[in-house]
């Protein structure tokens, strides 16, 4: 079996790991938190969304936040404009960064588009067209992140052709990247593996990534399964935070600690190092007040306190 050599994380703590938190997280902690990611050596992340306070108000200080990070040239800082009316306000931080990429969502559910952005697939691509094209006309990336791949909380199974049919939408559009999620985190190997190829009949290997959630615990298997088809980028969230606001019971993406670990123990490099991983993950969830939600930090974390006791 061939796998990648590198393995490029997304780590999307910062935006898709807060956003659903019921606490406020002050701007400073968030900007600690992409701080910390980026000195363990991520390279790509999402920092935050342009979307209404009134929908997403853990995301209402996007301009503070992109105003206090670390700026860094070999890193890649993602946003969330779903709109013409985020992507102009995204827009004003264009020259801050020297990569810097818009990230619009669709989803292959007709019942899930309604229930997350109000209308169908169809005119969620009608609607993300112009921030396509006018990212592109600033020099902007564009990502396209295509939710509910595998299963819907209300459609149920979905299948791999309306996967296929919005890669393409999104393709058209001028989305260079596409990511293919399991929002609810009911995929298994066969079924992600299925989806994968959907997509890849619009979009080349380089440029497509996974991004599961780890609901029955299948999330790594998943990772595992995409590797074996030479996917290389993967979306993860560093102490697994995160979940789905229209999707009860869907916990968090896949800990970044948790990927990072099985790629090392591959032989996978990531540029990533995994104590100061920890560190973050740690930090944020003594933060929330809640459990490490990643299995490997855990362990690390208990066999540090074991050694200090030792000691």
């Amino acid at each position: 079996m061939n796998y990648p050599n590198f393995v490029k994380i997304i780590d999307v703590g910062a935006r898709d790991g807060l956003q659903n938190e019921k606490q406020t997280v002050p701007s400073d902690v968030k900007i600690e938190l992409i701080n910390g990611l980026i000195d363990a050596g991520v390279r790509k992340l999402e920092a935050t969304s342009f979307v209404s306070p009134k929908w997403v108000p853990q995301m209402a200080d996007n301009d503070a936040v992109l105003n206090g990070i670390v700026k860094r040239d070999d890193v890649v800082y993602s946003v969330l404009t779903p709109n013409m009316k985020g992507f102009d306000a995204a827009l004003a931080h264009r020259d801050q960064f020297a990569n810097y990429e818009v990230v619009i969502f669709g989803s292959a559910s007709e019942a899930f588009s309604q229930k997350n952005i109000n209308c169908s697939i169809a005119e969620s691509i009608e609607r993300f067209a112009p921030v396509a094209y006018a990212a592109k006309a600033h020099g902007i990336k564009v990502r396209g992140v295509i939710s509910c791949t595998i299963g819907c909380p209300y459609e149920g199974e979905i299948h791999p052709d309306k996967v296929a049919y919005v890669t393409e939408k999104l393709v058209a559009i001028g989305a260079e990247h596409i990511g293919i999620a399991d929002t609810i985190g009911v995929g298994t190997p066969i079924k992600v593996q299925k989806a994968l190829d959907a997509a890849l009949r619009y979009i080349d290997i380089d440029n497509i990534s996974g991004h599961f959630h780890d609901t029955y615990g299948q999330a790594l298997s998943n990772t595992l399964a995409a590797l074996q088809m030479g996917v290389w980028q993967f979306d993860t969230s560093v102490a697994g935070l995160g979940g789905c606001p229209y999707a009860k019971g869907a916990t968090g993406n896949v800990a970044t600690e948790d990927v990072v670990y099985l790629l090392h123990g591959m032989g996978i490099e990531t540029g990533i190092d995994l104590d100061k991983l920890v560190d973050v993950g740690q930090k944020i969830s003594a933060f929330l007040g809640r459990q490490n939600g990643s299995k490997v930090a855990t362990a690390i974390l208990n066999k540090r306190k074991a050694l200090t006791v030792s000691e």
